[in-house]
C-alpha cells in the first residue's frame, strides 16, 4: 500500500539515473518512470559518464520536451566508472538535503516501475538501505533472461561472500537499490573504488555501520543492452575486497574506507577468557596489592581485576574513567608523554603497563620517569607489546608489505616496535631486572569468535610458541623490577651514614 499524496510530498527524493552509451534505451527509461514519483518532492538526476554516443545530448532533449519534469542532466567530461559516477550521484543528494536517493541504470535493466516500493521502506524507518533482488524469487532471474553463467556466478559470489560477512542476503550484485541520505552520510563511500565492485564495497559498509538492509523482489530484464562488465575481473575484485574486509576485521590488514573512526583516542577490548595480554597480567597479579593500570583506558581490565581479587586499584589516563568505575577504581589523570604529570609511585606493589609502550613517543624517558618515582619500593612491572617477529609480520614483509592497521602489531597510533630482544634491552638498558619473559598466542577468538577453531588455533599457537618463542609470539610479555636510580642510592648512603654516626661505636662502648 503506497503513502497517501499529502504524505510523499514531505519527503525530498532523489532518483538518480548512472549512464553510459545508453541512447537507445534512455527514453524508455524516463517513461517507465510512474506517475506516483511525482507525487514526492523530487527530482531526477541524469549523470552521463562521457559516453562514446550521445546519450547526454538525447537527454538533454528530452529535458527540453518535458519541460514539467524537475530533471537535471550533467556530463561528466572525463569518465568516472561506475563508482566514480555513483559518488557524484551520492554527494550530490546530500549536498541538495535529500531524504532518499534511488539508484537506476540507464541502459533499463532495472524496473523504474518500483520506485515506491524500494523506496517506502526507507521512509517508514523499516531500512536504511533497500536492495531490488533478482534472487528472491526462485528461478525469476533465468525466466527473465538472465543468462545461465552470470546466474550461476552471481549465486556463487553472493554464497561466498554471504559466509565471509556472517550475512544472508539473496543477493549482492544488483544495480536497482534505495539509500536513506542520512546513512550515505555515515559511511565514507567516496573512499571506495570507482570500478564496478563500488557496489559490494557499499554494502560492506553498510553492514560495518550496522545500519538496517532490506530486500524487496524485482523483475529481471535482459535485453539487447551491452554489457561493460569484464566478468571474471569483477569477481575477483568482489572476492578480494569481501577477504580484506575480513582480514581489516581481524586486524591483519588495513582497508581506509572500511575505518570509520580515525580518531585515535579508542580503546582495546578485554581479552580475558583466553591466553592474553589480560589474562596473563591477571594471574600474576597478588592479592591484597595495590595495583596501578597506567594508560587503564575505560577501566575494563581494572574492574575485572576487582571482579576476581581483593585489590587496591587505581588508574591512569589521559582521557576520564566513565561514570560507572569511578566508584571502585581511584583514578589519576595525567598525559603519560609528559614525565612530569607521572606522581610518586613508591606505594604501589603492581605497576600495569599493557600495551602502553608502544604508543609513546620516547618509551626510554618514561621508563626512566616510573623508576625514579618508585623510589625504593621496587614494585612488580608488567608490560606487554606486539611482537614485530611474528610470523605473519615477516611474511607480509617477504611480499613487500608493512601495512598499518586499525589494531594489532601494526596498529597505526604505535610509534615503536618490538622484538623480544629489543623490548627486553629496553628495559635492562633504562635500570630495570627482566625477572620473566613469555610469548602470547594471537587473538583468534577476537578473530573468529570464541569456538572449537579458535580454542584449536590457540593451542597450536602456544605449542609453536615453545618452539620458537620470537618467531611465533603475537605479543611479548615481561615482568621486570626497577633498580634505585643513582639519586636515590645516594639519598640512601648519607641517610644510612648520618645514622651510624649517631651510634657509638663497639669498640668506644669496650674502652
Amino acid at each position: 500500500m503506497g503513502l497517501e499524496a499529502t504524505t510523499k510530498n514531505q519527503y525530498r527524493l532523489l532518483v538518480f539515473i548512472v549512464a553510459y552509451n545508453a541512447r537507445s534505451s534512455l527514453e524508455k527509461v524516463f517513461a517507465r518512470i510512474p506517475k506516483e514519483v511525482y507525487e514526492y518532492d523530487y527530482e531526477i538526476l541524469l549523470i552521463d559518464d562521457s559516453s562514446a554516443d550521445d546519450t547526454f545530448q538525447i537527454a538533454k532533449k528530452y529535458q527540453g520536451e518535458n519541460r514539467t519534469l524537475n530533471l537535471t542532466v550533467l556530463y561528466n567530461p572525463t569518465n568516472q566508472g561506475y563508482g566514480g559516477n555513483q559518488k557524484l550521484g551520492y554527494r550530490y543528494a546530500i549536498d541538495n538535503n535529500y531524504d532518499v536517493v534511488v539508484l537506476l541504470h540507464g541502459d533499463g535493466q532495472y524496473p523504474p516501475e518500483m520506485i515506491e516500493p524500494i523506496t517506502e521502506p526507507i521512509i517508514s524507518g523499516e531500512a536504511d538501505a533497500v536492495f531490488g533482488s533478482r534472487m528472491l524469487k526462485k528461478w525469476g532471474a533465468l525466466r527473465g533472461g538472465m543468462p545461465l553463467y552470470k546466474f550461476i556466478g552471481n549465486k556463487i559470489l553472493t554464497f561466498f561472500q554471504n559466509k565471509l560477512l556472517n550475512t544472508s542476503l539473496s543477493e549482492f550484485h544488483s544495480g536497482f537499490r534505495a539509500y536513506s541520505v542520512e546513512s550515505l552520510k555515515k559511511i565514507p563511500f567516496e573512499r571506495n573504488t570507482n570500478d564496478f565492485h563500488f557496489d559490494t564495497e557499499i554494502i560492506i559498509q553498510l553492514l560495518h555501520a550496522q545500519l538496517k538492509i532490506k530486500e524487496i523482489p524485482i523483475p529481471t530484464y535482459y535485453g539487447d543492452e551491452i554489457c561493460y562488465v569484464n566478468g571474471m575481473k569483477y569477481a575477483f575484485d568482489v572476492a578480494k575486497t569481501t577477504i580484506l574486509f575480513r582480514l581489516h576485521k581481524m586486524s591483519l590488514a588495513y582497508q581506509l574506507n572500511f575505518d570509520f573512526n580515525l580518531s585515535d583516542n579508542c580503546y582495546y577490548e578485554l581479552k580475558e577468557s583466553y591466553p592474553s595480554s589480560h589474562s596473563y597480567a591477571l594471574e600474576s597479579i597478588m592479592n591484597k596489592a595495590k595495583v596501578l593500570d597506567i594508560g587503564c583506558g575505560t577501566g575494563a581490565f581494572l574492574d575485572l581485576l576487582l571482579a576476581k581479587k581483593s585489590v587496591d586499584a587505581y588508574g591512569i589516563d589521559y582521557y576520564d574513567l566513565p561514570p560507572s568505575r569511578t566508584s571502585k577504581i581511584k583514578f589519576i589523570k595525567a598525559n603519560l608523554e609528559d614525565p612530569e604529570q607521572i606522581p610518586c609511585l613508591e606505594e604501589f606493589d603492581s605497576i600495569l603497563m599493557l600495551d602502553i609502550i608502544e604508543h609513546l613517543s620516547n618509551p626510554e624517558i618514561f621508563l626512566d620517569r616510573i623508576r625514579a618515582q618508585s623510589k625504593l619500593k621496587k614494585p612488580q612491572i608488567i608490560a606487554t607489546t606486539g611482537n614485530i617477529g611474528f610470523f605473519v609480520m615477516r611474511i607480509q614483509l617477504l611480499f613487500n608489505n608493512f601495512n598499518y592497521g586499525k589494531q594489532g602489531i601494526l596498529d597505526k597510533t604505535h610509534k615503536r616496535l618490538f622484538t623480544f630482544h629489543t623490548f627486553k634491552r629496553l628495559f635492562e638498558q633504562c635500570g630495570y631486572i627482566v625477572t620473566k619473559m613469555e610469548g602470547i598466542p594471537a587473538p583468534f577468538p577476537k578473530a573468529i569468535g570464541k569456538n572449537a577453531l579458535s580454542a584449536l588455533l590457540i593451542n597450536i599457537n602456544s605449542f609453536l610458541i615453545k618452539m620458537n618463542m620470537g618467531l611465533f609470539s603475537y605479543q611479548i610479555y615481561i615482568e621486570a623490577k626497577p633498580t634505585p636510580t643513582v639519586n636515590e642510592l645516594l639519598k640512601l648512603s648519607l641517610r644510612e651514614s648520618g645514622m651510624k654516626r649517631q651510634k657509638p661505636s663497639t669498640s668506644s662502648i669496650a674502652k
